[in-house]
């Protein structure tokens, strides 16, 4: 990637002022932040920013179908507004869907747009969606960033009704310290808006477009971290009140009454939360406090992380548990199935039923009783002494062996194999038939005797399964070299994390170095999602010189992404 360049930083918009109509019109083509098949957004509101008007360029006239690099082949287009068009398209090579900004290589914002994408690639956070690919060829330039179809945008959110306290607290806080993080970089945004903020499946915001929608559009401005505080401000305040905090209506939701001005959200809305009303005035009240608690305006997104991070923390709701229904009685009666119901009679009908009489009450029933009850106690006896008897001749048994071992084929079939000695491993490598390694030198942290070292994959974004990626198909994993085949007993292995889909299996006794799934013929665990230790035991031992540990999914890594890996590797043999 290139190195980061301003051109990426300065940005920001002032289209605030545009009429309704012109903000209607432009919410359905300006598709930049798009994703699902929808127009993202109109202008946002911004008094620092300045947009650069485009030269006439027309976008790239290409159609569903149409191949870039011979890997991306695009399948629909989402926008085309401003000499730039944006496409949901696929990645052939990786089999994922993925999003594509296209403008003429000659088009005016064509250079900061690169730069803009590069720089936004070497963040690599995963709290945003992420470039992928940002290219210039065959007098196109293409932005390829990660395609999300299972997250919500903020604007369908928000359409449904105001968040509550604590997912209005998840929001400001993950959106300012992902944008402190971004602005320490060098990079702002200056475009968040509603849609560009992406809720996961996991309750996880994403953002999207960072620095790369406002160099598509021309944005900038001379206070890009006082601009993007004030966007998360109007964000908060818009999830407190659904209402945006300004006089003209955008994203679906209602502004300010005119003449106004700015108010505070529980005077738009009762119930709101005060702490988080009051957030929402620091952060787009830039020129002063709030009234209430005449506390300072924050003015960037660092200082706005630090103010919700002094904030009690707000609990989620509690779960509501619904009350299960009352017992309703059956109105089956016995006999009466297929018959009709005479006029004027319930279906449910209340039939006097006669009780039975005590059971055993007469001297016959007694007498009865009386004879049970000596039964039962007799053969209580009986059972108690022939145990007692068997007790006392296994003791003499013993007594006259000498020794406390059971009688050959008592008891002992059921006795598990006891575990055997570690073997000496020679070499340890990566199991990547398909690509080269990813981390060849923590390979040997799996093998050192450590369970403070350990053998971690890289972070995958998008996929927990391997075998999704050309390169992994086949998984990942460990291959232990034991220098010689040998008789293998059982594994003990340290995982670094729960959750792995792995299984254990061994080459054949005359295989020479192995390298390919179908190289290692024989089982010593099954496929199945482990724990973070994993022992097994071989009833009859294997032999063989080669063992693979073999990883096809990793669990999610709570950062947005999946991994895995190996603390330690232990090989047994059978006891001596």
């Amino acid at each position: 990637m290139a190195e980061r360049s301003t051109a990426a930083v300065d940005v920001a918009d002032n289209s605030g002022d545009e009429p309704l109509a012109a903000q209607a019109a432009q919410a359905t083509s300006d598709g930049v932040d798009t994703q699902n098949g929808r127009a993202a957004d109109g202008p946002m509101p911004d008094k620092d920013g300045e947009r650069t008007p485009a030269a006439p360029a027309a976008a790239p006239e290409l159609h569903s179908g149409h191949k870039l690099a011979r890997r991306y082949r695009l399948e629909e287009c989402v926008t085309r507004v401003d000499g730039f068009s944006s496409w949901r398209a696929m990645d052939e090579k990786l089999r994922r869907a993925v999003g594509v900004h296209l403008m003429p290589a000659d088009h005016p914002r064509a250079r900061s747009v690169l730069a803009a994408a590069r720089s936004s690639a070497l963040l690599g956070d995963p709290r945003f969606v992420q470039v992928l690919d940002a290219v210039e060829e065959n007098d196109l330039v293409y932005v390829v960033h990660e395609w999300l179809p299972d997250a919500t945008e903020l604007t369908a959110l928000l359409a449904a009704g105001p968040l509550e306290p604590h997912e209005a607290y998840q929001l400001v806080s993950q959106i300012s310290q992902a944008m402190a993080a971004a602005h320490r970089e060098g990079l702002a945004h200056l475009r968040l808006t509603p849609s560009a903020i992406l809720r996961t499946s996991t309750g996880q915001y994403r953002i999207r477009g960072l620095a790369v929608n406002a160099a598509l559009r021309g944005i900038t401005s001379d206070t890009p971290q006082r601009a993007d505080t004030e966007a998360i401000g109007a964000l908060l305040y818009a999830a407190l009140t659904q209402r945006w905090p300004y006089e003209n209506d955008a994203y679906g939701l209602t502004g300010l009454p005119k003449g106004v001005g700015l108010i505070a959200p529980d005077q738009v809305r009762a119930g709101v939360h005060r702490g988080l009303g009051e957030l929402a005035m620091r952060a787009l009240a830039n020129d002063g406090a709030t009234a209430s608690r005449q506390e300072p305006a924050c003015t960037t997104p660092e200082e706005l992380a630090k103010a919700v991070a002094a904030m009690p923390r707000i609990r989620p709701p509690e779960p509501a548990f619904t009350a299960p229904p009352e017992y309703q009685h059956t109105t089956y009666q016995q006999g009466s199935y297929g018959r009709p119901t005479p006029p004027g009679v319930s279906t449910a009908q209340n039939l006097s039923v006669a009780p039975p009489p005590p059971p055993l009450q007469s001297r016959t029933g007694r007498a009865l009783k009386w004879g049970v009850a000596a039964l039962l106690i007799a053969a209580l006896g009986l059972g108690s002494w022939q145990l007692a008897d068997t007790l006392l001749d296994r003791g003499n048994q013993k007594g006259n062996n000498g020794n406390n071992h059971t009688t050959p084929g008592a008891d002992d079939t059921g006795a598990k194999p006891e575990p055997g000695k570690p073997l000496r491993i020679e070499h340890a490598s990566e199991f990547t038939p398909y690509g080269e390694a990813t981390k060849p030198k923590d390979i040997p942290k799996a093998v050192d005797g450590k369970l403070g070292t350990a053998w971690v994959t890289p972070q995958y974004l998008g996929y927990a399964n391997f075998g999704n990626l050309d390169e992994r198909k086949d998984g990942s994993g460990i291959i232990v070299d034991l220098g010689k085949a040998q008789d293998v007993s059982g594994i003990d292995i340290e995982l670094n994390v729960a959750g792995q889909m792995l299984e254990v299996r061994a080459a054949a006794p005359d295989a020479s170095s192995p390298t390919s799934l179908s190289d290692f013929t024989q089982t010593i665990t099954k496929l199945e999602s482990s724990q973070k230790k994993l022992e097994s035991t071989l009833e009859a031992p294997v032999r063989t010189r080669y063992v693979l540990i073999h990883i096809t999914e990793l669990p999610a890594d709570g950062a947005g992404g999946y991994r895995g890996g190996i603390n330690e590797i232990k090989v047994l043999g059978p006891q001596a």
